[in-house]
């Protein structure tokens, strides 16, 4: 059997861009929507802070070597970082992954995540769009635009061309994520116009062959046979709403707060449903658990809200989860997440935990790698 290899989910939005100033205000990062989180609940635990404060800024060669040593003395193997390509001529949120790729010294492996959606205001109706931060949005529905921040635009074969080499130069890196020389590159969004996708994996696999690999590894987060894609990543890179919409029926016990607004889950349960479906799981599937989840930086009283998570019961479930990984002989776990500070879903150490949740993990890892 092979032995687990943790990858876990990565933000990169923690540097200053024209962009972010531009659409949520000088300065703007997720460290905002951290720093500036109320208790909206009795025993609401927020703001949620890194421990000695540590607000890194990811456009600093040393904070992202922080954060591989760590991971790296913590058992995991790799990022999974979110790309936010948008079109030929917009790139987001880049400047962390091409800091890794030009620092050969920082020791972990990393892969790409494609959010492939657009960015837009809260209130503007739109399907496979991403309102990043809409507590901060304010009264910008009153801009003269029509509120899309930044176009999702797929283009045809020159443009997917373009896309490709630009990722080339990652996959080449020898700690870029592969499968029997295949680079494993995921879809946030594969239902986003699934057809071109598809059309765009198929031609990727083409122009990966030609530039000496075996192919390329297109995972989605959906039924991978559906979207004619290789593999499927079952709960990841999508944080844990995804799992919260699929089952929040099921879970007797949402309850909504005096606003009428926020939902709350229970941590077990979701976990519990984890546990059922990855047992369901082909080899086919990489399995993904979560730390925790709290989107009420971002989302205010419209946020969701997981109960009942501590660091031992992270550490028995995602123990479960791994030797579920590990009968399978599926080689790669994802966890959500590294650094979702504004999402509540992170392992980087706070003042209230310290490091118990890496403890933990590492603890759980070991062991089932061991056995």
């Amino acid at each position: 059997m092979k032995s687990i290899k943790i990858i876990v989910n990565y933000l990169p939005q923690y540097h200053v861009t024209k962009e972010n100033n531009k659409w949520w205000g000088d300065g703007f990062t997720d460290w905002v929507a951290t720093k500036t989180a109320k208790p909206l609940f009795e025993n609401h635990r927020e703001p949620r802070i890194p421990l000695n404060n540590n607000y890194y800024s990811l456009d600093d060669v040393n904070a992202i070597r922080w954060q591989a040593n760590l991971a790296r003395k913590y058992g995991i193997y790799g990022f999974g970082i979110y790309h936010y390509w948008f079109s030929s001529n917009q790139n987001l949120l880049y400047k962390p992954v091409e800091i890794l790729l030009n620092n050969k010294d920082i020791d972990i492996n990393y892969m790409l995540i494609w959010d492939n959606s657009s960015w837009k205001r809260t209130w503007k109706k739109e399907k496979f769009a991403n309102d990043w931060a809409p507590k901060f949005d304010n009264d910008l529905e009153k801009e003269n635009n029509n509120g899309i921040l930044a176009e999702l635009i797929y283009g045809n074969e020159v443009d997917w061309k373009i896309h490709f080499e630009y990722l080339l130069k990652f996959f080449r890196d020898k700690r870029y994520i592969k499968i029997d020389n295949k680079p494993i590159f995921a879809f946030f969004q594969p239902h986003n116009d699934f057809e071109t996708v598809k059309k765009m994996a198929n031609y990727w696999d083409k122009l990966a062959r030609e530039n000496g690999f075996n192919g390329i590894i297109c995972a989605t987060k959906e039924n991978y046979k559906k979207y004619h894609l290789e593999y499927k990543i079952r709960y990841t890179p999508l944080s844990p709403e995804y799992f919260i919409n699929k089952i929040k029926y099921k879970i007797k016990d949402i309850i909504a707060d005096k606003t009428g607004k926020i939902r709350f889950y229970n941590y077990d349960k979701c976990w519990k449903e984890i546990l059922s479906n990855a047992k369901k799981s082909d080899e086919k599937t990489f399995l993904s658990g979560f730390v925790d989840f709290d989107d009420t930086p971002r989302r205010a009283n419209k946020g969701r809200v997981m109960k009942g998570a501590t660091p031992e019961k992270f550490g028995k479930y995602i123990e479960k989860l791994a030797k579920i990984a590990k009968e399978k002989n599926q080689e790669y776990l994802f966890v959500t997440a590294w650094n979702e500070w504004a999402e509540g879903a992170y392992l980087e150490p706070d003042t209230v935990n310290g490091y118990a949740y890496l403890e933990q993990l590492k603890i759980a890892i070991e062991k089932v790698n061991k056995s």
